[in-house]
């Protein structure tokens, strides 16, 4: 055979053949974006659908005043006794013992807190040094009685089920 022959006999079994497939090509990084300089920012407040055309105005601040001597039990047979009296935003008076089914009792008393502020809310501290905090505010036609780290006042894993107090402000009764 001639070499001419040979190469391309060589030439048409090499097209024949096939190549092995290549890698996909890794995708190209996106640019790096250089952060915008807050004087090149414009933030601009956009009210909440629900709100727009509401002129709400902010609570007044003023000195809390409550009574109550409730008892209360829920849809879940929590069991809630309260004795509550705040005049001029000072603690006079403060009871609560909330009876959590399954879980615990968790009891309050007033002669082991001090009270640290009076405005914007009441605030109660353990004496102990625990951390447990008792916060007293009034917001619309109800007060609030919220309870925070406070699991040595609790027996079990009651506090980890304990909820606020709610205070109707004008009749006293609790929910």
């Amino acid at each position: 055979m001639k070499p001419a022959s040979i190469l391309a006999a060589a030439l048409l079994v090499a097209a024949c053949a096939e190549t092995p497939p290549q890698p996909p090509a890794a995708p190209e990084p996106e640019p790096i974006r250089e952060p915008v300089a807050a004087a090149e920012q414009r933030l601009e407040s956009q009210p909440l659908k629900y709100l727009a055309g509401r002129h709400l105005k902010p609570m007044e601040t003023r000195p809390l005043n409550v009574k109550s001597k409730c008892a209360h039990r829920d849809a879940v047979g929590t069991q809630t006794r309260l004795n509550l009296l705040v005049k001029n935003a000072e603690v006079k008076a403060f009871t609560a013992q909330v009876n959590i089914p399954k879980r615990g009792v968790c009891r309050f008393d007033l002669k082991n807190f001090k009270q640290t502020a009076t405005l914007p809310q009441a605030l109660l501290q353990a004496r102990d040094g625990s951390g447990c905090s008792v916060r007293l505010w009034e917001q619309g036609k109800e007060v609030t009685v919220a309870f925070n780290s406070c699991p040595k006042a609790c027996e079990g894993e009651a506090f980890s089920y304990l909820w606020p107090i709610l205070v109707d402000a004008k009749t006293g009764r609790c929910t």
